[in-house]
């Protein structure tokens, strides 16, 4: 392997080359993965011989295998040789890659930025906060658990739908006579004891009885994602399959012994102790988020690289669309809903961007100030725990990879020193 380095302010790009007869060494290693995964009439899984995988699969499918391997190692290589620290993922551009020749790439990664003066972490500044639950959210808690174990009864025929009541109903919502995108449903589960998300139609069906037939018209909410219906009149028309009455059941000992305690008293104890769980993540949070802030905000730091910031910026913004599709929207309608672009959510997200990239960095030097190391058996069994809830053998080798065990590694890494940091800061 040969390569040239040239450094430009906060990153250095490098020109790796790696001769084919290395190319074609890794590709032989490729081709047994393949072999292992792929029918090739003949041979049993990982036994077929190189030309016989080459004529299955082709040579650049081959080479396409073996190169994320290659190159990565070629980079870390270079990486160690130059004693250059960088921060982030490298961005690869592959200047030749063929078989039969030698493989040519480029590697720009941002140069790890410097803490030119850490903020003082020995300083107790944030103040801790009382995690027992309130009675109030006990009593909460109780009332949820009863709402879990409610039993829905058929109301009697004839009767009215009151409050309280669920109705199944079969609903289509026009708009000029059209059925709007989305506003037919059979069997439409309504609960009346619950806001519905347009104002006023829990009081429109009630008193209806089953197989009775509403129309009437109300209108959408002004916020609605839908811009072309967001305050706009929409006829309803609602047909009344069946009515439930809703069953919640009391509290009290009996109810404990039916989810398997003593009594009352156990069971709010149980209660109050999974509350007071829930209140210290919520509160380990609250202190993790000011003491970082805090130490981001009094370090002072050298350039940050744009590439760095830019990276973190896409990741937001991953997060915030994989969020967005999580809950059924899809994400350049709900940019429309909140009437920005992609280009004004980065302008957005870029001093939060900043604030993260600057913890990062503040959390590795916390790390080696401290000298957190994390030990090999104990990642091992973090690792083999990972892979445990994993089925599928390409999931389990993923998790098993040198690149999967690097993240696991500095995310135990990183909980430590917010640990130690929490026990140095809180009062």
């Amino acid at each position: 392997m040969s390569y040239t380095v040239s450094k430009d302010k906060n990153k250095v790009t490098f020109s790796i080359t790696i001769p084919v007869a290395d190319v074609e060494a890794g590709m032989r290693d490729a081709a047994e993965r393949i072999s292992k995964n792929t029918n090739i009439p003949g041979f049993r899984p990982g036994k077929a011989d190189y030309e016989s995988i080459k004529t299955r699969v082709g040579e650049m499918a081959i080479l396409e295998e073996a190169t994320e391997g290659l190159v990565r190692e070629a980079f870390i290589h270079a990486l160690i040789e130059e004693k250059i620290e960088t921060v982030g993922q490298p961005y690869f551009n592959m200047t030749t890659m063929a078989p039969g020749n030698d493989l040519v790439f480029t590697a720009e990664v941002s140069l790890m930025p410097e803490i030119k003066k850490l903020a003082d972490y020995t300083k107790k500044i944030v103040t801790k906060k009382d995690t027992k639950p309130t009675k109030e959210l006990l009593n909460q808690a109780k009332k949820d658990l009863s709402s879990m174990q409610t039993k829905e009864v058929r109301a009697p025929k004839g009767e009215e739908l009151k409050a309280g009541d669920k109705a199944v109903v079969n609903l289509t919502m026009k708009k000029d006579g059209v059925t709007i995108e989305g506003g037919e449903g059979q069997g439409h589960g309504i609960y009346t004891s619950e806001s519905y998300y347009v104002e006023g139609f829990i009081d429109k069906i009630m008193g209806m009885k089953e197989d009775e037939t509403r129309t009437f018209t109300l209108k959408f909410p002004k916020e609605h994602y839908q811009k072309h219906l967001a305050g706009q009149g929409v006829d309803f028309v609602v047909e009344l399959k069946e009515i439930f009455k809703l069953e919640t059941p009391e509290i009290d000992d009996a109810f404990a012994v039916q989810v398997g305690l003593k009594d009352l008293a156990e069971l709010e104890k149980k209660l109050e102790e999974n509350l007071s769980q829930e209140n210290q993540m919520e509160e380990d949070r609250r202190q993790e988020k000011e003491i970082l802030e805090h130490l981001a905000n009094k370090s002072t730091f050298d350039d940050i690289p744009d590439l760095l910031i830019n990276q973190e910026i896409e990741k937001m913004i991953s997060e915030m669309k994989n969020s967005v599709e999580r809950q059924g929207m899809d994400f350049e309608e709900y940019l429309k809903s909140i009437k920005k672009t992609y280009a004004d959510i980065k302008i957005d997200f870029a001093p939060s961007a900043l604030t993260r990239v600057k913890v990062a960095l503040i959390l590795k030097e916390v790390a080696k100030a401290e000298k957190i190391e994390i030990n090999a058996k104990k990642l091992d069994h973090e690792i083999e725990h990972i892979a445990e809830h994993y089925d599928e053998k390409d999931q389990k080798e993923y998790i098993k990879s040198p690149r999967y065990r690097e993240f696991v590694e500095m995310q135990m890494k990183n909980k430590e020193v917010l640990n130690l940091l929490r026990e140095k800061m809180v009062k």
